[in-house]
């Protein structure tokens, strides 16, 4: 696949690392000293704005499948977008950081649809994909991440292995999970695998559940949350990511703080939100966190644009007792790192906007419905025809470990076992290694046809 990144700030040197080994990258950027970073890797680089069609003919945009505008102006990449539509059939994607630019250019492309004319493929706010991954993981008691399937009637649950959990140490198949539930991972240290009944859960291991909502609900109730009902949250920062989150709890009966510096901000803020409590100050002000008595809020949620101060916050509302801190990290790199000093969840704009990249548009396959723990595994779903003999499921002979984690049948939800019939028209979702996942597509496309 040949794929055209304009923009070589940080934004576009993670997609082009990310993809430069398997498909055939080029990088343009009017800032010579910026395509520098790329003399090591196995790419092309062109000096100039993807705006000029002659900068684009010079890339080879014709041919391409793929174009990314990915700078750090709008306009600018708006515009590359719209000029690489004009030349050729590429795939484009365009990052925004402008929530006025973002639903603009969705009405434009709705009405442009609807005409047959250009429009832009994709529109990426990594802020806002941000916002939805943090609120998925906040809104469930102690997980540090979240997946819905079948329409919010099956999930998949991630979860840290405490000193104090009751599964520390013990086999999996000594402990007594519901019916619902299935252990479909473990991931230590960097290393992911799919566990055996013989498997122990040790400490600091990241484990992976999937099954029915209520059967995850009543896991995370006897395993991981002492109280369930979440009551209060703080965040510190009110940039974009701060107000966006705060607006979207503003829907829940969970009370929130919110902590922002500059007031001129706080005075937009409190315009903008009328259930938020606004406070004007600096996150690192142990006076204000005292008096406002964060350490007793269930979670803190620290997304100001410096990864050194959402850290030294996160280590300080840690001290005062925050049960939960969940904090935003600019470099995808030091994300083990906040991990490992303290930091319950560290969440990334940037990574959430290359999955983003990853599974709808360079890397697509067909039944990837999600990716986990970094592209180390992937969520599969297989079409069952209507021609297929019942089979057992104990009688599936996997050329690889997975898990057939969730049959869907109709409206029905099954979380199967080995005795479990698959029958024709069946939705199954399984849980796989990614180095494993050709395989098990490879076997299921040869047992259905």
């Amino acid at each position: 696949m040949k794929i055209i990144i304009y923009g070589a700030n940080e934004t576009g040197s993670i997609i082009a690392t990310e993809f430069f080994e398997d498909h055939d990258i080029i990088v343009i950027d009017s800032d010579v000293s910026r395509l520098e970073k790329f003399n090591n890797l196995d790419l092309a680089t062109i000096v100039g704005e993807a705006s000029n069609i002659n900068v684009l003919k010079e890339a080879g945009i014709k041919d391409a499948d793929v174009f990314i505008a990915c700078t750090c102006l709008d306009e600018a990449n708006i515009v590359a977008c719209l000029m690489a539509k004009q030349l050729s059939n590429a795939q484009t994607a365009c990052f925004v950081s402008k929530k006025e630019c973002r639903n603009s250019l969705s009405i434009v492309k709705e009405s442009m649809q609807k005409d047959g004319a250009l429009h832009i493929d994709y529109v990426i706010w990594p802020e806002k994909l941000l916002v939805g991954e943090i609120f998925r993981i906040v809104t469930v008691p102690d997980a540090i991440n979240v997946e819905d399937f079948s329409s919010g009637r099956a999930k998949l649950l991630e979860y840290r292995i405490k000193q104090d959990s009751m599964l520390l140490d013990k086999c999996l198949k000594d402990i007594p999970f519901n019916d619902e539930t299935l252990v479909v991972g473990i991931k230590r240290d960097e290393e992911l695998f799919i566990p055996k009944g013989d498997d122990k859960f040790l400490l600091n291991d990241k484990a992976i559940f999937m099954g029915t909502a209520e059967g995850l609900d009543i896991t995370a109730s006897q395993f991981f949350v002492e109280e369930k009902k979440l009551k209060s949250i703080a965040i510190i920062g009110g940039g974009t990511v701060g107000f966006e989150l705060a607006k979207s709890l503003e829907k829940t009966p969970i009370k929130t703080k919110l902590i922002e510096k500059d007031y001129k901000r706080c005075e937009f803020l409190s315009e903008q939100l009328k259930k938020t409590l606004i406070l004007n100050s600096d996150g690192t002000n142990l006076e204000l966190l005292n008096e406002e008595r964060i350490g007793e809020c269930d979670v803190t949620i620290s997304v100001t644009d410096s990864d050194e101060k959402n850290l030294l916050c996160s280590l300080l509302v840690k001290q005062l007792g925050v049960k939960r801190v969940i904090t935003r990290v600019g470099q995808m790199a030091t994300a083990s790192l906040f991990e490992h000093v303290g930091v319950d969840v560290a969440v990334s704009a940037k990574k959430a906007a290359l999955n983003e990249i990853k599974n709808r548009i360079v890397d697509y396959k067909e039944g990837l419905l999600a990716t986990v723990e970094m592209g180390l595994a992937e969520i599969l779903e297989i079409n069952i025809p209507s021609s297929f003999e019942d089979t057992l499921l104990m009688n599936l002979t996997l050329p690889k470990r997975a898990v057939v984690a969730i049959i869907q049948r109709g409206t029905r939800v099954i979380i199967p076992k080995g005795q479990t019939l698959i029958r024709g028209n069946d939705k199954l979702i399984i849980f796989t290694k990614t180095e494993d996942a050709e395989s098990i597509r490879g076997y299921f496309n040869k047992l259905c046809s």
